[in-house]
């Protein structure tokens, strides 16, 4: 297994999943792309973007994207993995909740997850 498809220098996306936001929807966790800073959603979320964009991209590696989360994960291999720091910001803002975004969870919310 090679990690140096890594890009550390490459900021995130954004603080969300731009697929959820494009259509009004949220997540429950988010995940950012260690190749190229794409947040997605984790797979416990409704769209489990984050797994689609590995799916269409090839990109295998993916780290946490919560608060106090330095995991990374290689879709490949379907397991966890070492990885090196990546440029900031490393989470998603504390001032966002989780599920998110506020404002667009539904009160079921626990029914509709994976």
């Amino acid at each position: 297994m090679s990690l140096n498809e890594i890009d550390p220098t490459l900021p995130p996306s954004g603080e969300g999943c731009a697929d959820c936001d494009a259509v009004g929807g949220w997540w429950v966790h988010l995940r950012r792309c260690a190749v190229c800073g794409e947040i997605g959603c984790c797979d416990t979320s409704p769209a489990q973007h984050a797994t689609a964009h590995f799916r269409s991209s090839g990109h295998r590696y993916a780290r946490s994207f919560e608060p106090g989360e330095t995991w990374f994960w290689d879709y490949m291999a379907g397991d966890y993995v070492d990885g090196p720091p990546l440029a900031p910001p490393e989470a998603r803002p504390l001032s966002q909740p989780s599920p998110g975004p506020a404002g667009r969870v539904p009160a079921d919310w626990r029914l509709l997850i994976h």
